[in-house]
């Protein structure tokens, strides 16, 4: 999912401020019938299979959710989708939580206090976090100020590690800064003071600790599923074309080398010139701004996340997380900050431990009702900054991890309908998001399964597609 555009993630979270859960389906971030514009999220979307296209404009008077629609039976509903729960597929160790998103209420649970591996379901708690502490609308710079010596000037990493190698895209979350713009308007401000040789340095502090997580499996880096965790990254330091390709050792040096090679393309005299070891040193206190670049705001990159579920991101949004409340930025300090941000939402997160904030970590920890939980609490509207994390669930069949799913017998009726976060390691598989079922009711769900047969993986989610697709055809009264 590269190069997944973004726009106006706010838009999602002002409607559910004014409407709560109605407004999700109005504003396209809960599809369904009701969706009367494209989704907020990504590019716009395709149409799900057999749906309609909805209308570029919104209708006069736009349909909303009945408030007063009916609540499923707890009974009811157990017996219409609880035997699917049993399928060998899942596994031997199964939970599941689905509550009423208006009002919390729970419908069913399956061990759902039971704290069950949840792989990237996790980008959940992370993204909710992310809006809480950052606020949606704030960006990170990477900055080029003047050095301690007149011949020298600093790269100051920011934590943007979506940079493009050229020039930005404004419309793009993945590359919305350029290096090459920011090498551009370096050049400019050296020429303009009179300068024409300067030595590029480094100052990539922001993040401390590994890079790396002793929960991610050895092969994670080289096979491109995350890169080692930095503050500046170009394209998150892929070495090659491709969502998986093998990512630099040294991503913030890598990104150091990229810069120094661009401004000595725009004509300033590099020492150095990019090919030899970057220098690292701590910006100057004080020193004067000579170029920036700024990313696309945190809802944006929350969407993209979450629907292309990015570990990368996800880990760099913790860091940031961690950095704004106080802490240091690392691995540890990440994941208990984010928890902390979930918790002082009023959610509990009895059980939750967090190995890093990507899911990656095999220690992770988390409960479905935590999930159905946080989901219900975004879906309510009571915190209408959280609303990018709706729009940035993958739609069934249409977009991000769920693109190529729900075409199966027995989920094709959930094409469209089901929006929700993926998570799949070895051994592990479990899905967490909204639908609406057939009496328009807003339902929370998640299903966790982390003793999948090995080779079972593609089984067991399509057992959990058949769990999403009843739980969304059911009115069970």
């Amino acid at each position: 999912m590269r190069g997944v555009r973004t726009v106006l993630a706010g838009g999602a979270a002002v409607v559910v401020l004014a409407t709560g859960y109605a407004g999700l389906d109005v504003t396209g971030a809960v599809p369904g019938p009701l969706t009367t514009t494209p989704a907020p999220t990504a590019a716009p979307l395709p149409t799900a299979p057999g749906a309609q296209p909805p209308p570029q404009t919104p209708a006069p008077v736009l349909p909303t959710l009945d408030a007063g629609a009916p609540v499923p039976d707890p009974a009811a509903l157990a017996r219409a989708v609880g035997p699917l729960l049993t399928d060998p597929a899942l596994g031997a160790s199964v939970s599941a939580s689905v509550v009423d998103a208006r009002t919390g209420r729970s419908l069913l649970a399956t061990a759902e206090t039971v704290p069950r591996t949840p792989a990237s379901t996790t980008k959940v708690l992370t993204a909710v976090a992310a809006l809480r502490a950052l606020g949606d609308t704030t960006r990170v710079q990477t900055r080029v100020v003047a050095g301690s010596t007149p011949d020298e000037v600093v790269l100051v990493a920011g934590g943007d590690v979506l940079l493009a190698a050229g020039a930005g895209d404004p419309d793009a979350v993945d590359g919305h800064a350029g290096l090459g713009d920011l090498a551009a308007r370096t050049a400019d401000s050296l020429r303009a003071a009179g300068r024409s040789t300067v030595a590029v340095r480094l100052d990539d502090g922001l993040f401390t600790g590994p890079a790396t997580s002793p929960g991610w499996g050895p092969g994670d880096v080289g096979a491109g599923f995350v890169m080692p965790i930095a503050p500046l990254a170009v394209d998150e330091a892929r070495l090659a074309a491709g969502e998986y390709a093998p990512r630099a050792p040294d991503p913030a040096a890598a990104a150091a080398r990229l810069f120094a090679q661009a401004l000595a393309a725009d004509g300033i005299t590099v020492l150095d010139a990019g090919a030899g070891p970057v220098v690292r040193v701590p910006a100057p206190a004080g020193a004067a701004v000579l170029a920036s670049v700024s990313s696309a705001t945190t809802a944006e990159q929350v969407e993209f996340m979450l629907t292309a579920s990015d570990n990368t991101l996800a880990e760099v949004l913790a860091r940031r997380v961690a950095l704004a409340t106080g802490r240091p930025g690392t691995f540890d300090d990440a994941s208990a900050a984010v928890v902390e941000q979930v918790a002082d939402l009023g959610v509990d997160v009895t059980g939750v431990q967090l190995q890093g904030a990507s899911g990656l970590g095999r220690d992770t920890r988390i409960p479905a009702r935590t999930l159905t939980d946080v989901l219900s609490l975004v879906a309510s509207g009571e915190h209408p900054e959280l609303g990018p994390v709706a729009a940035g669930l993958p739609v069934a069949g249409v977009s991000g991890t769920l693109l190529d799913r729900y075409d199966q017998p027995g989920t094709t009726a959930a094409a469209g309908v089901v929006r929700a976060k993926t998570g799949t390691l070895t051994g592990v598989s479990s899905l967490a998001g909204l639908l609406r079922d057939t009496d328009g009711r807003l339902l929370a769900f998640a299903v966790m399964s982390d003793s999948v047969v090995p080779g079972g993986s593609v089984s067991a989610r399509r057992a959990q597609d058949r769990f999403a697709t009843a739980l969304a055809g059911c009115g069970c009264r």
